[in-house]
């Protein structure tokens, strides 16, 4: 009887799910290993990664409105909010009422904020140069990450 359940325990815990074999564990490490290389660049820049990431958004387009901005990084105001006030107070950007609709808040770079951006051209090649992929290999882990990012989102 002893024989009989401790196989039938081997094979229950052989058919569990491995670490190494999940999808969601290997984007996991990948970004907490990207976010690793990036922090000494953004340290010379004075940002965090979602400082940075606002900036990015910021850079690309400006005003944003504050509803934007929390919709194209996919955060939540209690988390937008605080680091919107910190980059105020970094001088980087400014938060204003819209002139066209006073509930909407807009976001805008300041002219340091957009001094910056010159000083943040290179952060992009740092993460390249670590990842030891091609140009086309990059490219085509964007392309499959940005289809899992969608189709994962099509499915909540």
């Amino acid at each position: 009887m002893c024989t009989i359940e401790l196989c039938t325990i081997v094979l229950v815990m052989s058919d569990a799910p491995r670490l190494r074999h999940q999808v969601c564990f290997a984007l996991y490490s990948a970004s907490k290993a990207a976010t690793a290389v990036y922090r000494p660049v953004l340290e010379d820049l004075g940002l965090t990664y979602p400082q940075y990431l606002v900036m990015l958004v910021l850079w690309e387009q400006e005003p944003r409105s504050v509803r934007d901005l929390g919709a194209e990084l996919g955060l939540d105001s209690g988390t937008l909010s605080p680091l919107l006030k910190r980059l105020e107070a970094m001088g980087l950007v400014e938060r204003r009422r819209s002139a066209e609709d006073e509930r909407r808040v807009d976001v805008v770079l300041t002219d340091a904020g957009t001094a910056l951006s010159a000083r943040a051209q290179a952060v992009p090649q740092r993460l390249a140069d670590a990842a030891g992929l091609s140009p086309d290999e990059i490219g085509q882990l964007h392309a499959t990450l940005g289809k899992l990012t969608a189709a994962l989102n099509s499915s909540l």
